[in-house]
């Protein structure tokens, strides 16, 4: 609910701020007081355009600060999250009107669009009267009011959740029949592909090795000619190293004589020798290994041209062949599996079409059901609100299959006649403000248990009525106000004695300047304020006595 606003330099208040509580709330004043200054503001904080002429006269700027207590708000604070602007259990909304450029928004302190503004706005605050903000005139909001009356909410929620499943299987089931020539050239090209890329059946590392046994045998005579020389040098020729070698270990051993510490360099030539004779080994070895075979060196670069050819034909690095064609091979098997998936899909369709059908038709019956008893009960409160012969409508069309949605099949719509004689027509056609404030309040009343929008204004519901007919609007109103937050603009002490606070708003001329001020009524001034509006501008104790019995009554 709402529980503080905030106002400064709008339109004739340079600055308000107001503590609200719970139940009914009552607005009064003179006329021209600015009673309605309370419902433009609201409107400003949960995105009304903004004009810069509603800037107090001499003000920078105007702004409005609305603070709200989520605690039964779930809708509220649900969206709240989504929308990342959550902040604990309450929500705190500004709005900042400069006297040049663009208004700014700002919703828990982060800043927000007057589209945000509005989405927040439906779920907190109904204003009824002619505002922007009323939600019964919107389809969707009467279908889930009727809903809630008929107590099946979990049913609607299952019905929309079912015909979401069977919407996804069947645009899963066009999007594959749709791509279907598509597919087929697709299919064609993959298994092409992994044909041709299976006949190499090589590894990456199998086509690492191709290439190096292509080196070698392309480079044999070299790897032949340059191994010969290094076998002459180290060990066949006449001035071989290990001969050498031999030499200097001789002439070593025959100097330790003289010097024993030559023992140690005598020992690492003959070590040296030893590698030497070692190395020539391995190297004759090598060389009767080498075997030319140009058949061999044939095979293989015609394999390695092969797969040079296809990587170049793939855009891929001959190493990324074998990774290719497992990745392929994984598609070709999906889209060879969708070929059994689009029948098993159909049925699964099918399927879940049938259990959305079975469910909202029996959603469908409680709605007609519903709608009879709200229809009725509606209809009632209107006579005793002055509009006798007045009727009210929830309609349930069922329409065809084809046009079935989340809402099931019906299509919901509120229609009224406010006088007799006249056609039913939508209630967002209802011409007076006055009896649409009236018919919101008999709709409010006779759904109030199953209602989620806390907060509810009424703007001047008393057009047009007064006697007995004020008293019972006033009754209602107290009666809404023991479910919801109830504010109401008024101008009959009838209304005004049922409820539980009262907000006295006057008008000041001060240094040329005109200001309103909005405060709270305490007891004995509530009984003036009453009898005020009951005897103008004489006020008898006789009148000051019925104020006070009309406000006792309403309280007992």
């Amino acid at each position: 609910m709402l529980s503080h606003l905030l106002i400064q330099d709008l339109a004739v208040v340079s600055q308000l701020e107001l503590e609200l509580g719970a139940g009914m709330t009552a607005l009064t004043g003179e006329t021209g007081a600015g009673k309605s200054i309370l419902i433009d503001a609201l409107g400003l904080a949960l995105g009304d355009k903004a004009d810069a002429g509603l800037i107090r006269n001499g003000g920078e700027r105007a702004e409005v600060a609305a603070s709200f207590d989520l605690d039964d708000v779930a809708d509220a604070h649900t969206w709240l999250e989504e929308q990342d602007l959550a902040d604990g259990a309450d929500c705190a909304i500004r709005r900042v009107l400069p006297a040049s450029g663009r208004s700014r928004a700002y919703i828990n302190g982060r800043l927000a669009s007057s589209g945000q503004l509005q989405a927040l706005g439906e779920r907190l605050v109904d204003i009824h009267g002619q505002h922007a903000h009323q939600s019964l005139l919107r389809p969707a909001a009467q279908r889930e009011l009727l809903d809630g009356y008929a107590g099946h909410v979990s049913l609607a929620r299952e019905v929309a959740g079912l015909f979401r499943d069977f919407r996804a299987l069947d645009e899963r089931l066009r999007t594959i029949e749709t791509q279907g020539v598509e597919r087929a050239a697709r299919l064609d090209l993959l298994r092409f592909q992994v044909a041709e890329l299976e006949v190499l059946g090589l590894s990456a590392e199998d086509i690492d090795e191709l290439d190096r046994e292509q080196r070698r045998l392309a480079n044999l005579g070299l790897l032949q000619g340059t191994a010969g020389r290094l076998l002459d040098s180290l060990y066949d020729g006449e001035a071989a190293l290990c001969d050498q070698l031999g030499r200097a270990e001789s002439d070593l051993g025959g100097l330790l004589t003289f010097d024993e510490r030559l023992g140690e360099i005598r020992d690492l030539v003959a070590g040296a020798a030893i590698q030497v004779e070692e190395a020539a080994s391995g190297l004759r070895q090598y060389l009767d290994g080498l075997e030319l075979d140009p058949a061999l060196l044939e095979q293989v670069e015609t394999q390695l041209a092969l797969i040079h050819d296809l990587a170049r034909k793939f855009r891929i690095q001959p190493r990324q062949i074998p990774e290719t064609l497992e990745r392929l091979r994984a598609e070709l098997a999906s889209l060879e599996g969708e070929d059994l998936s689009v029948e098993v899909l159909a049925r699964e369709r099918d399927a879940a079409w049938g259990r959305f059908l079975d469910q909202a038709t029996i959603l469908s019956a409680q709605r007609t059901q519903a709608a009879a008893r709200l229809s009725a009960t509606v209809t009632a409160s209107m006579a005793e609100l002055g509009m006798k012969g007045g009727r009210f409508e929830a309609s349930t069309l069922r329409g065809e299959e084809a046009a079935a949605g989340v809402q099931g099949l019906d299509r919901v719509e509120f229609l009224v006649s406010a006088n007799p004689g006249q056609p039913l027509q939508p209630l967002a056609k209802v011409a007076s403000g006055g009896e649409l404030s009236r018919i919101s309040l008999c709709i409010q009343v006779a759904t109030a248990e199953c209602a989620a929008i806390p907060t509810l204004v009424f703007d001047e519901v008393d057009v047009g009525i007064g006697g007995a007919v004020a008293e019972i609007v006033g009754r209602l109103l107290r009666a809404l106000g023991n479910q919801r937050q109830v504010l109401c603009v008024t101008h009959l002490p009838q209304v005004a004695a049922q409820a539980h606070h009262h907000l006295l708003v006057r008008k000041e001329n001060r240094d040329g300047q005109t200001y309103t001020h909005i405060a709270h009524l305490e007891p004995e001034a509530r009984v003036d304020e009453i009898a005020r509006m009951l005897g103008g501008a004489t006020i008898t104790e006789k009148t000051l006595a019925h104020a006070r019995e009309m406000i006792e009554r309403a309280a007992a």
